[in-house]
């Protein structure tokens, strides 16, 4: 940045995402479509052949097909799985390269972005798997051992002539509600391991706790932004299922019974193709902000402001900078290449 660095408010760490976002548009989509492509192209494969499998009649003629065809769908979940977890954490520790770059005005390519996290994968990959077990996999399991505990409970009530589903009931309610906020709670906490990762090259449990201690006193700030993203998601989604779907039924063929499942399906790869274009265009959005949250709390917190300063003026060796091979471009450009 070319800016004097200094604390950010919430509504300045938005403006500076938009500019970041608008200044290397092409670059930040690239590195996100990737992933999107991945997971979309297979997936729309897989509701094309169900699809063209139940117009032909196969599975109610042949057995056979119907079981060839549910072992074809568990063997592309078994082997889709694994691979939307490894392009999702190699993408994320693209966009943290790109955006940590892009903050030192230096010039960014798609496939410097993937290079460099590709040599960390690893380390992206077990930060990116820890993420998900601690916000969404523990949550589930909490929930599936206290809900038995309960049922149980509420089970001995019953017998003992109690209101056992009111106590059901309640316990449900209790748990949920408390699941639900430790992941919101837990997810806040987990948002700067990805730019602490990449920008201090720290392992994995090293990122997790900085961001435990980078993340104190701008929780809230970060609650607002997902917030926001949320509402950002919801309006692109409306703004692009809504008008697709009322073209796609004014065509006379669309309210045809002999094409209700065509148009069905249609309708399907519609929802399934929007809500993965939204996904490309939003998840830059996320890992700008996060890096500009992660400075903006090293500035208030160890004084990197003044760290830069002395950088600048050849006082200290620079540290903790992203590692990219030599730019071929001038600084603050950006260079759109696969």
């Amino acid at each position: 940045m070319n800016e004097p660095l200094r604390p950010l408010n919430l509504s300045e760490i938005l403006d500076q995402t938009a500019q970041f976002y608008r200044s290397r548009f092409l670059v930040f989509i690239g590195i996100s479509l990737i992933p999107t492509v991945v997971v979309l192209a297979p997936l729309c494969g897989l509701v094309l052949f169900f699809t063209w499998l139940g117009s032909s009649g196969a599975t109610s003629q042949n057995q056979a097909a119907a079981v060839v065809a549910g072992l074809l769908f568990l063997l592309v979940l078994l082997l889709a799985v694994p691979v939307f977890v490894g392009i999702n954490a190699l993408a994320a520790g693209a966009i943290n390269h790109a955006v940590a770059r892009a903050w030192l005005d230096e010039t960014i390519t798609i496939r410097d972005a993937y290079k460099v996290a590709w040599r960390r994968g690893w380390r992206c990959l077990g930060l990116y798997v820890l993420e998900v077990l601690i916000v969404w996999v523990a949550p589930f399991v909490a929930w599936f051992v206290l809900f038995s505990i309960s049922a149980f409970t509420a089970v001995q009530l019953t017998k003992a002539g109690l209101p056992g589903d009111t106590f059901l009931g309640l316990a449900a309610v209790l748990v949920v509600i408390a699941l639900f906020t430790y992941g919101i709670w837990m997810q806040l906490c987990l948002s700067l391991a990805f730019p602490a990762c990449v920008v201090e090259k720290i392992g994995v449990g090293s990122a997790i706790k900085r961001s435990f201690s980078l993340s104190n006193g701008t929780k809230g700030r970060i609650f607002v932004l997902y917030l926001l993203g949320m509402a950002l998601n919801t309006l692109l989604s409306m703004g692009i299922t809504v008008p697709l779907t009322i073209l796609m039924y004014l065509f006379p063929w669309a309210n045809d019974p002999k094409h209700a499942q065509a148009a069905g399906t249609i309708l399907l790869l519609v929802f399934y193709g929007s809500a993965f274009a939204v996904q490309t265009f939003t998840r830059p959005v996320y890992g700008i902000a996060l890096i500009l949250f992660y400075y903006d709390q090293r500035i208030r917190q160890e004084g990197y402001d003044i760290e830069r300063m002395m950088e600048s003026a050849g006082m200290i060796t620079p540290s903790t900078l992203p590692e990219l091979p030599a730019p071929a471009a001038q600084p603050g450009g950006s260079e759109v290449r696969i």
